[in-house]
């Protein structure tokens, strides 16, 4: 019913935008601008925009459109990949007529006229393909376009399918979207290429990385740190998976500071639930996977000890 409705909603409106959350990823630019691709090519005469601050690392995948206040008068704004109003990039998403939320994050913030959460979808791409599934007998288009956008936010948000998260549901639909024509070898190569300034802070993050008895895992990366090898905080935070093949680690933790009282974390697991923590830190996100947000390395170090306590309650 959901989807009937956020169908008809979509077909109901002539301009409809785009958004999505702040520092994307691949699953952000894959869900936004592959629904924007598939109602471009199904709604040729609709104005249809996909918005939100550029980032240069995704380039490959996609650009944003600039549009001005005047374009969200009477204008449908779906919001895709974003679990909380905070999170949203373009903070004139309140502006249109009507907003849709389409998340498969856990839904503490319940925004939005119609919101669509899926916690058990591997990403926000697969539920955009399961939209338009649902569209085929509405006559929805998917271009080869549409489908390399969307698989590529699924790959990124699986690990290349090796994330928990990855269902027979996921792997159905990456075995539709590959009978679409686009260079998926082209794809992964510029999805996990990096340059020689992030092979060097990998090498730097598995030097100094910290681990505990109990399988908690820390690497704390200050300002003078990324400055040392040229990478910023959105760099820094696609190493993330570098440990998580050692051997003992559990939960893992990567502190990335921004910014005066500004430390960004990143929280991954490979069984004890990390999320609820993530929430006590001005944060959140999936049981396995979460991000939050502490002022200074203080805070950092009692998040550190949270994060510890629930490993050692898990090893007991």
């Amino acid at each position: 019913m959901l989807k009937q409705e956020i169908i008809q909603t979509i077909e109901a409106y002539d301009t409809i935008i785009i958004h999505r959350h702040v520092r994307p990823d691949p699953d952000a630019y894959g869900s936004q601008v592959g629904l924007k691709t598939i109602l471009k090519e199904t709604f040729p005469k609709k104005n249809i925009y996909a918005v939100g601050e550029s980032e240069p690392s995704l380039h490959f995948l996609a650009q944003m459109d600039n549009i001005e206040d005047t374009s969200y008068e009477h204008a449908l704004v779906i919001v895709c990949d974003t679990a909380n109003t905070d999170r949203i990039c373009d903070q004139r998403y309140h502006l249109g007529d009507k907003l849709i939320k389409i998340d498969h994050h856990p839904n503490h913030d319940a925004y939005g006229d119609i919101v669509w959460v899926d916690t058990d979808a591997s990403s926000t791409s697969e539920m955009i393909y399961e939209l338009f599934q649902e569209a085929r007998a509405d006559d929805w288009v998917m271009t080869d376009g549409s489908a390399r956008l969307i698989y590529a936010g699924i790959v990124g948000d699986t690990g290349r399918f090796l994330f928990p998260s990855t269902t027979e549901r996921t792997f159905k639909i990456a075995s539709e979207l590959v009978r679409y024509h686009f260079d998926r070898s082209l794809l992964y190569d510029k999805l996990y290429e990096i340059n020689h300034r992030i092979a060097r802070l990998r090498g730097y993050i598995l030097e100094h990385f910290t681990m505990t008895d109990t399988g908690l895992s820390t690497i704390k990366l200050t300002q003078e740190t990324m400055e040392k090898f040229a990478v910023d905080a959105t760099e820094s935070s696609g190493l993330i998976s570098v440990l998580s093949d050692i051997k003992g680690i559990k939960v893992w933790a990567f502190f990335i500071e921004e910014g005066p009282d500004l430390i960004r974390v990143r929280l991954r697991s490979k069984g004890p639930v990390i999320n609820d923590i993530a929430q006590k830190y001005n944060g959140g996100g999936h049981p396995l996977a979460s991000g939050a947000t502490v002022s200074t390395w203080e805070e950092a170090d009692e998040l550190m000890y949270d994060l510890n306590q629930r490993c050692q309650s898990i090893a007991k």
